[in-house]
């Protein structure tokens, strides 16, 4: 298997792509390959102060005068531009990500796109409102509102889904008229990276995108310190996002945290098997467990228990690590590699941990994983108690725990039983069921009969440990504007 090379990846600042101003670079590795993939530049403090301050003027000039129905037209160019470059995102975020080529393809760049469509259409649609009084002083008056950006965003993107996560922060903060400045992942800068290209090339004036890669503690810091940046919007670990928070209290900083999760799958006995086990798979393995929504909590009515375990085990065991001519890119690949070394050996020592623990792994004895590159195939566990690490504490790898349960009310407080709260699967043919437990569990999402849908008309965030406010659907704007209130005395 080869490694491409993607050459040097530069800054986007002020609508040209420049390097780091002085000069340094760090190394990004193929998951797959193991292998050199890029140069990125690596940005510090004043790459990052020129990108804020090429957003902050472009807000007081050019961009602040921009109507909606024009930052409409440019969002839709620039969906246009993703779709015409599908297939050279979809191979970029492949080799730097590990995903297999055909889940960008089908999930992360249609949903892209839909995105920036969605919210396009909001442009121009951002209205205030006349609020009736009793008048002022004895004299009516007219009161109403409008609504205007909060200023500069700084978007700060995970490497799990570079593309489609940075559209979900860029899209909805273009259309409310803010300017951004994008920190890339370290680990995924390819992708996300051409969107400062992209949307130059849409008709976006200079300094609304920008774009800086570089490590979470030197660019990342330096753009949430930044005084001139009055929105944080990241999606991350819980850890990290902490100190987000924290950084923002202090100089008032509107923040949005999308963290991390521990998601339950929830099996009732009355549950179609086929399709249960199906979307069970699908909530473990897509993106090699490398989700915040991944459903590593398999919760099965007891009645269920063997079903679920042997049919699980055989859908782990199926799983084609790597296509006929290997690497995630190519055709037959269903599960990819894991992110970088570092977090490889970290989710094989869970499952190691796991054993040790006592819980049971089903797919011991499995073929092996390709010869290069950070591959893991899927772990299977049962006889997992709920003070097990494969209980409390987010894999992000191909590592499912089964738990059995008896009754309803004992399955709503295992889901529960966790400092997590983002997402939640249900799996019954029982409407009563579904909508009571949905009702009662601390999650953002519920999904009945499917695992995490997302649509940009969807809300998306969690509770707890997973974050503070809201990606996608009409809540997102809010998060990008201020409403102002005008008293006129008549």
């Amino acid at each position: 298997m080869t490694t491409p090379d993607f050459g040097l990846v530069l800054n986007h600042i002020d609508g040209k792509d420049v390097p780091a101003l002085d000069g340094a670079v760090f190394d990004k590795i193929a998951p797959a390959t193991g292998k050199l993939l890029a140069r990125v530049s690596a940005s510090g403090e004043r790459d990052v102060d020129a990108a804020v301050r090429a957003a902050a003027a472009v807000l007081d000039g050019a961009w602040g005068r921009t109507p909606g129905q024009e930052r409409g037209r440019l969002l839709h160019r620039l969906a246009d531009l993703v779709e015409a470059e599908a297939a050279e995102l979809a191979r970029s975020q492949s080799h730097e990500q590990g995903k297999p080529m055909v889940d960008a393809q089908m999930m992360d760049i249609p949903l892209s796109v839909d995105t920036l469509r969605y919210f396009a259409g909001w442009a121009d649609k951002l209205e205030g409102r006349t609020i009736p009084t009793a008048g002022f002083m004895g004299r009516q008056t007219l009161n109403y509102t409008y609504r205007a950006p909060v200023g500069v965003a700084a978007l700060i993107v995970p490497w799990n889904a570079p593309l489609m996560i940075a559209i979900w922060k860029l899209a909805p903060a273009l259309a409310a008229g803010c300017s951004v400045v994008i920190k890339t992942s370290e680990d995924a800068p390819l992708a996300a990276g051409r969107l400062g290209a992209l949307a130059t090339a849409a008709g976006f004036p200079p300094g609304v995108v920008n774009i800086v890669h570089g490590t979470g503690p030197k660019a990342g810091t330096a753009l949430t310190q930044h005084p001139l940046v009055r929105k944080i919007s990241f999606t991350g670990s819980t850890e990290v996002g902490r100190l987000i928070a924290r950084t923002g209290a202090e100089s008032f900083k509107r923040v949005t945290l999308e963290l991390g999760g521990k998601a339950a799958q929830i099996v009732f006995a009355d549950a179609q098997l086929d399709e249960a086990v199906a979307g069970i798979a699908m909530g473990l393995f897509l993106n090699q467990g490398q989700t915040c929504a991944a459903g590593t909590r398999i919760l099965v009515q007891r009645p269920l228990l063997g079903a679920i375990e042997e049919r699980l085990t055989a859908a782990a065991r199926a799983v084609e690590l790597a296509g006929p001519e290997g690497g995630p890119a190519t055709p037959g690949t269903q599960m990819g590699a894991l992110i970088n070394a570092r977090h490889h050996r970290r989710v094989r020592a869970v499952v190691e941990e796991a054993r040790a623990e006592g819980a049971r792994c089903l797919t011991d004895g499995q073929k092996p994983v390709p010869d290069e590159g950070y591959f893991m195939r899927p772990a299977i566990f049962t006889d997992v108690r709920p003070g097990m690490i494969l209980a409390r504490e987010e894999v992000f790898g191909p590592v499912g725990a089964i738990m059995p349960f008896d009754t309803e009310d004992e399955a709503i407080a295992l889901a529960n039983d966790t400092r997590y709260g983002l997402s939640t699967s249900l799996w019954t043919r029982d409407i009563s069921i579904a909508h009571r437990a949905s009702a009662r569990l601390e999650v953002g999402a519920v999904a009945v009969n499917c695992w995490s849908p997302l649509d940009a008309r969807l809300p998306w965030g969690g509770l707890k440990d997973s974050g503070v406010g809201r990606d996608l659907s009409r809540a997102a704007l809010d998060g990008y504007l201020e409403e102002k209130a005008v008293t006129v005395m008549l």
